[in-house]
């Protein structure tokens, strides 16, 4: 299929501020490394590499009043906010290199409040094994890569909440989560709550991974804005070792293939994550060497011509 893309801008965000574990920070550089800008180039596409963002370094502190490192995840967020809004009124479409996906608050706020902007309406695709609902108050490790979400649809720190000036960015009803399959038990009486429309591992083994995506994409038109939210720990580790938070059981290869075939199928990418990528739990860039294989066919990359 051959579709023109709008210019794309790379953004680096290299911080761990919100994981459990410490190497995130080094992810933007090994997808540079792994050849993500020249393979997009490759497809046509206009790419500019904006470099990477600057903040706070990681403090490696213990939870206050329940949350790790507060101050310095809002200053990151902002950061990226500042720099993904500013993308999106260029009419580029803005690529976030993470980083924890603590960064996804920033980076979706921006494209929510983009949306309120030009009249679109907003469809994010949470590629993720957790479904990232968690609060201070039902996850004991105070890490807020596994919050953004809930800190999207307003819940969590006024400072999260309202990095936008809005609360909350989201509502439920504007996410679909893919490939989830490890949910803390507090966070599972949130997801139920709030009516989070997730097609976990167990669905997508029962009805298949073309009829998840499509339910997943239902809807989606011309006057639809699609982000799409990647953490590499989507994918299996046998394939993407090179994750803080591996769980076994995710998509294998054709199936990550099959869902990024479909998202590109759609036409409505407007804007991209590719976060949790930890170099220093890798082997020689394999999982970043995959993540930029995977964003090929995100853009358009398929064995034929297609139509």
């Amino acid at each position: 299929m051959n579709r023109r893309y709008p210019p794309v801008s790379l953004i680096g965000a290299p911080t761990d501020i919100g994981a459990g574990d410490r190497g995130a920070l080094l992810g933007p550089d090994a997808l540079r490394i792994a050849g993500l800008g020249a393979a997009l180039a490759a497809r046509g596409v206009d790419v500019a590499d904006r470099g990477n963002l600057t903040g706070p370094r990681n403090p490696w502190q213990p939870p206050i009043d329940g949350y790790r490192h507060l101050p310095e995840v809002v200053a990151w967020n902002r950061a990226v906010m500042e720099a993904v809004g500013a993308e999106l009124r260029e009419g580029r479409l803005p690529i976030l290199l993470g980083g924890d996906h603590c960064l996804g608050i920033g980076s979706i706020t921006a494209v929510a409040r983009h949306c309120r902007d030009t009249g679109k309406r907003l469809r994010v695709l949470w590629l993720d094994a957790h479904a990232d609902f968690n609060t201070h108050d039902v996850t004991p490790s105070g890490n807020i890569h596994g919050m953004p979400v809930a800190c999207l649809c307003g819940i969590g720190p006024d400072a999260l909440t309202h990095l936008g000036g809005d609360a909350p960015a989201l509502s439920p009803a504007q996410v679909r989560q893919v490939g989830i399959r490890s949910v803390d038990e507090g966070e599972k009486r949130l997801v139920k709550e709030h009516g989070l429309d997730v097609y976990d591992m167990r669905y997508i083994d029962e009805v298949g991974m073309k009829r998840t995506m499509e339910e997943a994409l239902a809807g989606v038109d011309a006057d639809t804005h699609l982000h799409v939210s990647f953490d590499v720990d989507f994918l299996d580790p046998s394939i993407a070792p090179g994750v803080g938070t591996t769980v076994p059981g995710g998509p294998n290869y054709r199936e990550a293939q099959l869902v990024m075939e479909m998202i590109a199928d759609s036409g409505r990418l407007g804007s991209l994550d590719i976060v949790e990528l930890n170099p220093t739990l890798d082997t020689r860039n394999r999982t970043a060497l995959l993540a930029v294989d995977l964003v090929e066919s995100l853009f358009g990359k398929s064995t034929l011509m297609r139509d």
